[in-house]
């Protein structure tokens, strides 16, 4: 009788699963095996909101392998000691698991791979799980450059790979008696969750998918990804970043669909995929400048009030308090209110970008180190943008994307009460009405802010 381990990490369900599939094939049982390592905890990385999805996730992955005579191993512990000892416990050939990019992952497989070969079991890592085109698999043509850093030309290259068929959940998974494990962590033992938190798990994800899709809310992605008041955003983010979804299912389904909408939905699931391979070409890049502008940031001390602000939504800008507030209340922010508060943080603020950075991975139930923190450096001007000195204006912004100002009365109900007009400009009400609106005057003037801004990069 012969036994495959399966890693899970970040790829936790079983529809369109290559790790999972690859183990049946190869062994008579399997062993799905989670392990809970300390060191995502030492690193921070564990914020509650992730901890509750996570125990959605695991959860729900049992059940599923329960309703095919199997079961989920979680383990505790130091991830290369519990994977050798399950292996060693149950005779294992061999452990499959899905590739990663980020530096700690690259750590966790290098050592892994090490004692696993010291003891005669073959490791395999599979590609196109946690993505749809693997980081490497496209690279420009000529520049001697082992990944893009331009966002259209890996686009239409990423356009032109033929993706892997997605596989079908399998009927059963025989799992050995012997090998123990822990129960799933319950979300409800975790403290410090956002209210308004999502459901995690492979059900819930394939559920909302499914809702957004038959809701037609996919046709009109397109006109409608940016309005922050129709929400009409897909908000799998969460259930990608943990992989209770599969992208290559989610690409595969949308091209087969077709349109603006769906080609719309497509790039911004290209855009995960670019800031894997960016981050796989340089893992740095989670913590250093891709691009170093010669910033003179403020420190942290100097804008601790702004910084405080900015974090609790009180700036007295409604678009970024509003966001803030969604961030706060969900653990989750509309795509461009993502932007917009990023902009205003280290554009207008001239704030470190990994201040923000550091932020959003407290809050973000989808807080993914490839997409986080390279979209911040990306509005940071440290980044791939083409355009470094690009700045978005909140009340430019606000009117646009939320022209009756109903996202901004959604999360700051201060400004209720106030007309349309001035809904995003509330320093603009007239004296007799301000003492109706309790709302905080700016911090800062935006002219100012931008005239600071400027000077500080010497472009004045």
């Amino acid at each position: 009788m012969t036994v495959a381990v399966v890693l899970f990490t970040s790829d936790l369900r079983l529809h369109d699963h290559p790790p999972l599939r690859a183990a049946l094939r190869a062994a008579d049982e399997v062993v799905p095996l989670f392990v809970q390592d300390p060191g995502v905890h030492a690193v921070g990385f564990d914020s509650p909101n992730r901890q509750a999805f996570l125990a959605d996730c695991l959860t729900d992955l049992d059940a599923a392998l329960r309703g095919r005579g199997g079961r989920l191993v979680v383990r505790a512990g130091p991830v290369v000691r519990e994977v050798c000892a399950v292996a060693s416990e149950c005779r294992a050939v061999e452990v499959h698991m899905a590739a990663d990019v980020t530096a700690y992952a690259h750590r966790r497989e290098r050592r892994l791979r090490e004692a696993l070969d010291e003891r005669g079991v073959a490791l395999h890592v599979h590609d196109t799980v946690t993505t749809a085109v693997a980081p490497g698999v496209v690279t420009p043509s000529g520049s001697g450059s082992d990944h893009y850093a331009v966002f259209t030309p890996y686009f239409r290259r990423w356009s032109q790979v033929p993706l892997r068929k997605p596989l079908p959940t399998p009927r059963v998974v025989p799992v050995p008696d012997a090998v123990e494990g822990l129960a799933p962590p319950a979300a409800a033992d975790v403290e410090g969750t956002s209210p308004g938190l999502a459901e995690g798990g492979e059900t819930a994800g394939r559920e909302h998918c499914s809702r957004w899709w038959s809701g037609g809310d996919l046709g009109r992605y397109e006109e409608q990804h940016d309005d922050l008041a129709g929400d009409a955003t897909s908000r799998l983010s969460p259930y990608l970043h943990f992989g209770a979804v599969s992208p290559v299912e989610l690409v595969t389904r949308a091209r087969d669909h077709g349109g603006p909408g769906a080609d719309a939905f497509v790039r911004q699931l290209c855009w995960r995929d670019f800031h894997h391979q960016v981050l796989a070409a340089r893992p740095d890049a989670s913590t250093a400048d891709y691009r170093d502008r010669d910033d003179r940031w403020r420190s942290e001390d100097e804008a601790a009030e702004d910084i405080a602000a900015w974090r609790e939504g009180r700036t007295g800008y409604p678009v970024v308090d509003a966001g803030m507030r969604q961030l706060r209340h969900e653990g989750w922010m509309h795509n461009r209110a993502r932007l917009l508060v990023a902009s205003f943080l280290t554009k207008t603020l001239y704030v470190d970008w990994r201040v923000g950075a550091r932020h959003f991975l407290d809050l973000l139930v989808d807080g993914d180190i490839a997409n986080n923190q390279l979209n911040w450096q990306w509005v940071a001007g440290t980044g791939t943008d083409t355009r470094p000195h690009r700045v978005l204006n909140p009340v430019v912004q606000g009117k646009r994307f939320d022209p009756q100002g109903s996202y901004v009365r959604r999360w700051v109900p201060e400004l209720r009460e106030v007309p349309d007009r001035w809904v995003h400009e509330p320093w603009k009400l007239p004296n007799d009405e301000r003492s109706q609106v309790g709302y905080p005057e700016p911090l800062i003037d935006l002219a100012d802010g931008l005239a600071r801004f400027k000077r500080a990069r010497g472009r004045d």
